[in-house]
Parts: C-alpha cells; sequence; structure tokens
C-alpha cells in the first residue's frame, strides 16, 4: 500500500500491469544497491585518508554487515580512481659491526598464546625537509600492538631507551618477556641491556642478515612510511611527532584492520582474546630438545 493505493490500483491509474511494475522494480534495486556499495566505499576510503585498498576496504564493508565480494570492490575502487597511496623504497638503519655481545634468537623459536610474551623492536629513519630523523618502536608481538615509541634526532641508545621505558610504563609486563631486535649497536649497548635485566626481559636478537625475524615490527614501518610519512608533508620535528602520534594512537592500535589478525584493530583483538589468554604462557621450542610449555 502507498497512502490509500495498493499497487494494484496505482498500476491501474498508470495503465500499467503488474508485471510491468515489478520488473521495473527488480531492474532498480540492483542500482540502488550499487550506488550504496559505492557510497559507502568512497566513505571508508576517505575516512582512511587513502590508506586502505581494497582488501581492507572489503573486511570494512564485512563490518558493516554488507556482503560484497572483494573481487567487485577492487573493480569499484578502480573505476571511481580509489587509488591508495602507494609504498616507497625502505631503507634499514642498522649497525651490526661492533664487538658487543649479541644474543639467541628466541623469538622464531615461540608459539605465542597471548599478550606481554614477545615484544619486538626496530629504529628506522624518516626525512624531513632539512634533516633525517628516526624512530624507534616496540610492538607486542601478539596483537601487533604499538606500546611504546619515541621520535628524535639522534640514533644513540638514549632513543630506543625511552621507546622501551614508554612501553614499560604503558603495560607494566610481568617479568620474563622476550625482547627481540636486530644487532643493532643501539640494542647491544650495555645500558640497553641493563634496563632489559632491571625489569626481568630477556633479549634476543635476530640471525644476521634475516629481516624475517623481525617481520612483525619491520611491517608496522613500512605501513607507517607508506599510509602517513609519505602522504604528507611535514614543517618540522614538532608537526611530524604529533602526526605520529594521531596515527600510532588514534588510528593504527584502535581503527586499522589488521590482516593477521583477522582484520581486527590490535586493540579490539587484544580485547577479544583477553582473558582467555592471561593464564598461558608462550610455549618454545629447540631442534632435538622437545618442547618447553613454561612461560619465560
Amino acid at each position: 500500500m502507498q497512502g490509500n493505493l495498493s499497487i494494484e490500483r496505482m498500476c491501474q491509474l498508470a495503465t500499467v500491469s503488474r508485471a510491468g511494475f515489478y520488473r521495473s522494480l527488480q531492474e532498480q534495486e540492483p542500482v540502488e544497491e550499487d550506488m550504496e556499495v559505492r557510497s559507502t566505499i568512497q566513505k571508508i576510503f576517505a575516512e582512511h585518508k587513502r590508506r586502505y585498498g581494497y582488501r581492507r576496504v572489503s573486511a570494512e564493508l564485512r563490518r558493516c554487515r554488507m556482503q560484497v565480494n572483494h573481487k567487485r570492490v577492487a573493480r569499484l575502487m578502480r573505476e571511481d580512481n580509489l587509488l591508495a597511496v602507494q609504498p616507497k623504497a625502505f631503507v634499514v638503519t642498522t649497525d651490526s659491526d661492533h664487538e658487543l655481545e649479541v644474543y639467541l634468537n628466541l623469538a622464531s623459536r615461540m608459539t605465542l598464546t597471548g599478550i606481554n610474551q614477545l615484544w619486538v623492536a626496530d629504529v628506522t629513519y624518516i626525512r624531513l625537509h632539512r634533516e633525517f630523523v628516526f624512530l624507534a618502536v616496540i610492538l607486542d608481538a601478539f596483537s601487533r600492538k604499538v606500546v611504546g615509541w619515541k621520535l628524535d634526532r639522534t640514533l644513540a641508545a638514549r632513543l630506543p631507551i625511552a621507546a622501551l621505558e614508554k612501553a614499560i610504563t604503558e603495560r607494566t609486563p610481568p617479568p620474563g618477556v622476550v625482547h627481540h631486535s636486530d644487532r643493532g649497536v643501539q640494542y647491544a649497548s650495555g645500558v640497553y641491556v641493563a634496563v632489559l635485566r632491571k625489569h626481568g626481559m630477556i633479549p634476543s636478537m635476530s640471525r644476521p642478515a634475516n629481516p624475517y625475524d623481525n617481520a612483525s615490527c619491520e611491517s608496522f614501518m613500512k605501513t607507517l612510511k607508506r599510509e602517513e610519512i609519505y602522504a604528507n608533508e611535514y614543517r618540522d620535528l614538532d608537526q611530524l611527532r604529533d602526526n605520529i602520534a594521531a596515527f600510532i594512537d588514534n588510528y593504527y592500535n584502535r581503527v586499522r584492520l589488521h590482516s593477521a589478525l583477522g582484520y581486527k584493530p590490535p586493540e579490539e583483538f587484544e580485547q577479544a582474546a583477553y582473558p582467555a589468554t592471561i593464564s598461558q604462557g608462550a610455549t618454545m621450542s629447540f631442534s632435538g630438545m622437545g618442547r618447553s610449555t613454561d612461560p619465560m
């Protein structure tokens, strides 16, 4: 009924058959549905500031209870010229040519069951208009959440130490957390290792020329550069720091969908896992030595 008129009466007044009316309705619905999908895709793309490609847009649509094939999403984004920010070359800044002690790679042997079992750390550079600055980051490997970071003009040990201390303050981890990094001099320095020991943390380092041991942290660095750094221009270090804080604290940890987490943001993933994982410890395996289930 439309007002007081039935479909049959409206068809009579318009001199059209009921079959013709329903055929016309069926032809309009796909167009309206297509426009709704396009509108939602454009909204998601704009909200995430061109950071999402078709896979994450598809995941966001599913979270909105819109079941749309990812191939269709890719086609619609291509037709509407919704192109995600493209990556640039990534440079690793690691000085491992030193005589400081290096530590056994524990990360590659761990099977994680919860947060605060394995933290991974890395340092990268960012180029401003007139200078290079450096960013130290620490992620919880279980949830990929950034738990500590520090931006400064120096590569000295105080940079990653500040990121580590921020992570410790944020998480108050129990003793036994494995801290994994590359073999850079900043992480191998006595002052850095002393901070780890003070808080009951166990150092672990990547094998030479094998970045895959620290892949989750390096993946975050690539994401940060592709979706934030390369997409903007910064007036100075203070503006860059404000933008990175907004990206990490308000966007990456809380909003951005992570493919390795079943397309959930890190904080949502942690909340969904807690408290089921709180009493479980990471397992660790060694070749020919069986398997330990005791948390470290």
